[in-house]
């Protein structure tokens, strides 16, 4: 039976998922330039979950020496496995690599411009500083806006709102928000996308009932009975669902200029 926390907080964000799940976005991703404009933009999305997962993975389980033990057993047995999913995963040839790594392999195959991303990842090693990184790697200001509040919440919010964001604003997201994807792709775009076909599928697979299940539980032993963090918890996933919304209408709106100009 599920948490009555978790329902009343599934029904008072669904307005805001579904803004997502039933973007317009998906129906517009028509050609294969469509969906290379997608990917240049939503593997800024891809890189910055890499970072609200380890901080997860920092707070929650013992990555200093000496070991002690931190949270419960069920807690870090999820987080270390979603660790181990996302930075080492089988590619589509058996090769271990992580989600971020095999994106960019797929943004390759197809021909997409992934210079801004690299930018970011090379200005972050020169400015040590996220602000500097992005405007250098000149990301427009949607996704500058969605990676900075990312790192927000990272750096400035306790971890019970850390977990549901990633429970509910990410993790329990990406199952529903890729099969629309899938469901609404052409078929001549998929035959020429295979690595990113390969990269849904896998976080379909793995991030479903299971993963699910084990992050409902992560956010019920972190918020417990309070309801300060409840309501707290629930607060900023709204925010983080309305600032995915206006990635996609970020990106809805670069896809929609490119068909103009051409």
């Amino acid at each position: 039976m599920q948490n009555q926390n978790i329902q009343k907080l599934l029904q008072n964000i669904e307005p805001f998922r579904n803004d997502v799940i039933n973007h317009e976005l998906y129906l517009n991703i028509k050609d294969i330039e469509d969906l290379k404009v997608f990917m240049e933009f939503h593997v800024f999305a891809v890189w910055d979950f890499m970072s609200l997962l380890k901080s997860l993975q920092k707070e929650l389980t013992c990555t200093t020496i000496p070991w002690m033990p931190k949270s419960t057993g069920e807690i870090r047995y999820f987080i270390n496995e979603v660790v181990i999913g996302e930075e080492s995963d089988l590619d589509i040839n058996n090769i271990r690599k992580s989600h971020f790594e095999m994106y960019l392999e797929a943004m390759q195959q197809s021909e997409a411009n992934s210079e801004s991303i690299q930018a970011l990842i090379e200005n972050l090693h020169s400015f040590g500083r996220l602000d500097l990184a992005l405007n250098a790697a000149k990301a427009p200001k949607f996704v500058q806006d969605f990676v900075k509040y990312t790192f927000d919440v990272i750096e400035n919010n306790s971890i019970h709102v850390q977990a549901g964001i990633f429970t509910f604003g990410r993790e329990d997201l990406i199952p529903d928000m890729f099969l629309s994807m899938i469901k609404d792709m052409p078929s001549q775009i998929s035959s020429k996308v295979t690595m990113f076909k390969y990269y849904l599928e896998r976080h379909i697979e793995i991030d479903g009932d299971h993963h699910k299940h084990l992050a409902y539980q992560m956010t019920e032993e972190l918020c417990g009975t309070n309801p300060d963090k409840w309501k707290e918890m629930e607060t900023e996933v709204i925010k983080s669902l309305v600032q995915r919304k206006q990635l996609w209408d970020g990106i809805l709106q670069e896809i929609k200029m490119r068909k103009q100009t051409h």
